[in-house]
């Protein structure tokens, strides 16, 4: 078990069970007023320190900045809901007890924890109350964390458009041209028979368009993603301490 001068800087270490998962912060230890030793750790287990749970140190260890305790953070933060008001009442430690499977918790029933950075005194006539009290009032602490808000897919597909594009095509077309027989030509006409039957062909070329597709690269397209910020309005109840002085001569001194 840690002593109570072992335990003077624990405030604010971080506490880690046996699976090495961190739980939370040590926001106050707790002593036995009996024995004075170190009993309890109120432990900030919640975002932004909203929740505070008691577990028990008797068999703590410490390692550089960090508290090991042999419960998990699921058992931790699952303790019964007590406020952390600088002393726990016989019953709520001895719920504690029962809570993480201890039975030696009735012979602490007799005693009550108290915070070990707090003032004294949690009533006018206990041992250790001194002659002033401490106002507190809870102060919010907002922050961010991240989470996803949705995601954003480049999906490829193919669409089929119609393209018109215009090509210039030829073809051949037959003609009749007449010459008369002149010295020049003479030969040419008269090779032959005088008077036959005869057929001359010609062959009639025609162009047609020809189409062909290749893939093309046009372009590269990426998802960037860009920040922006804006204005979150948080709203939540604080609490705060009132100290008046009541007295007996019927005078309510403020």
């Amino acid at each position: 078990m840690p002593t109570s001068n072992e335990i003077q800087d624990w405030t604010g270490r971080n506490v880690e069970g046996p699976d090495g998962h961190k739980i939370g912060k040590v926001d106050e230890i707790y002593l036995d007023d009996r024995t004075g030793q170190p009993e309890w750790a109120l432990v900030n287990t919640g975002l932004f320190g909203t929740k505070s749970s008691f577990v028990p140190i008797g068999e703590a260890i410490t390692n550089g900045n960090t508290v090991t305790v042999p419960f998990d953070k699921d058992k931790v933060k699952g303790a019964p809901n007590i406020d952390g008001d600088q002393h726990l009442s016989p019953q709520e430690e001895a719920e504690l007890f029962r809570y993480y499977g201890r039975t030696d918790y009735e012979e602490h029933t007799h005693t009550e924890g108290h915070a070990t950075n707090h003032g004294a005194g949690h009533d006018t006539s206990g041992p250790s109350t001194d002659n002033a009290m401490t106002r507190s009032e809870e102060e919010l602490r907002v922050g961010t964390t991240e989470r996803e808000a949705g995601r954003v897919r480049l999906r490829k597909h193919v669409v089929t458009e119609n393209v018109t594009q215009t090509v210039p095509v030829s073809h051949e077309e037959a003609r009749i041209e007449r010459e008369p027989i002149t010295d020049q030509n003479v030969g040419s006409a008269t090779d032959g028979p005088a008077i036959t039957e005869e057929e001359h062909e010609v062959t009639l070329r025609a162009e047609e368009p020809v189409v062909e597709k290749t893939a093309v690269p046009k372009e590269r397209v990426r998802l960037e993603t860009d920040t922006v910020t804006e204005q979150a309005e948080v709203t939540e109840q604080v609490r705060k301490e009132r100290i008046e002085a009541d007295s007996t001569d019927g005078i309510d001194r403020r």
